[in-house]
């Protein structure tokens, strides 16, 4: 159901019908993801996740044992069979860009550290990288890639809408006059890219957490990014209006903060084991992707078979904590079955 009300793919060439469009976007964004297995299997049931854990004052702890965690699957203590404290699974990384109105004044900066993250992180022999942009639609500028020179190019043609109604970008008609498919643009990178591929996978999302115009709610994206067993790293840019430099364990910001946006961003990391940040004056974009790039390469990967069965394929909490009091665990709350 949720998918014949995706945002349609925008072509900078001409503007389709809505349905065309939107046969056109799964196209484009399926392509690669056809060619792995999904991670989890209908035989044997193996529950994966990704943690981080750090002290209280914020330093990442990687000398941990599976003995050091407590796990449970609704409220069930669970047996961690499989552990590993260094990841070298493959990385699929995804970079969801606001190009919105009002974050006009932010692309360069965006732009620059993106690729110099991406530069960092990604294992051009092991890892891949897509890209896209939302405003009033969502965009695949880059399918998955392994190239980094690719993510370049695709990163310089960063644009807002206003920046293409003034025939920077070509010319025509189309689009509407303003919108943030934020939600959408969470959806699809789920669905379409990250659903059928094998790895850690991980969506850094840069905007200032405002929706406007998506089809799908706050609620949706969510469980789709969850169903796809997929990070997401919030990096907010509206640091007066949400009041910059609050962070806690993570940089996650408590909650009750600033605006709509602030708590948007928030729940989305939080709820799939991702982190929330703020640039501010206290935390630049670099600073912020430094962090994101030690909690990618000091990950503990856990996995468990669950001793109850899942019923009817509906959400199933989980909670994952260190035994040591001083410790706090980084990891998603809860997964979907797969049928």
């Amino acid at each position: 159901m949720y998918k014949q009300v995706m945002s349609s793919y925008r072509s900078r060439r001409s503007f389709l019908t809505t349905s065309a469009l939107a046969l056109a976007t799964r196209r484009v964004w399926a392509q690669d993801a056809q060619k792995d297995n999904p991670v989890f299997s209908s035989g044997v049931r193996v529950v994966n996740v990704l943690a981080t854990v750090r002290t209280k004052a914020g330093e990442i702890v990687g000398n941990l044992t599976k003995d050091d965690f407590i796990l449970t699957e609704e409220g069930h203590p669970q047996t961690i069979r499989y552990f590993s404290r260094e990841t070298n699974l493959p990385l699929i990384l995804g970079l969801l860009v606001d190009t919105s109105g009002s974050q006009r004044n932010v692309l360069d900066e965006e732009g620059t550290a993106s690729y110099k993250f991406i530069d960092k992180v990604l294992r051009e022999d092991q890892d891949k990288t897509f890209l896209a942009h939302f405003d009033f639609d969502t965009e695949l500028l880059q399918d998955l890639t392994q190239s980094k020179e690719k993510l370049r190019r695709s990163l310089a043609n960063l644009e807002t809408p206003d920046m293409w109604r003034r025939g920077r970008i070509g010319g025509g008609a189309g689009g509407g006059g303003g919108g943030t498919t934020l939600y959408d643009a969470v959806y699809l990178a789920a669905d379409e890219v990250m659903r059928t591929q094998q790895g850690r996978k991980a969506v850094v999302l840069l905007t200032d957490g405002v929706d406007h115009g998506s089809r799908v709610s706050i609620s949706t994206a969510i469980e789709q990014a969850q169903r796809a067993d997929t990070l997401i790293y919030s990096i907010m840019f509206e640091g007066e209006e949400s009041g910059g430099g609050r962070f806690g364990p993570f940089g996650i910001a408590p909650m009750g903060g600033g605006g709509n946006g602030f708590k948007v961003l928030q729940k989305m990391s939080r709820e799939t084991g991702g982190g929330f940040f703020e640039v501010s004056r206290k935390m630049s974009i670099d600073a912020i992707y430094k962090r994101i790039e030690d909690e990618l390469r000091n990950q503990y990967s856990i996995g468990y078979t669950p001793d109850q069965p899942a019923a009817g394929g509906g959400y199933r909490a989980i909670s994952l904590k260190a035994r040591r009091k001083d410790l706090v665990v980084q990891a998603r709350q809860g997964y979907y079955p797969v049928d």
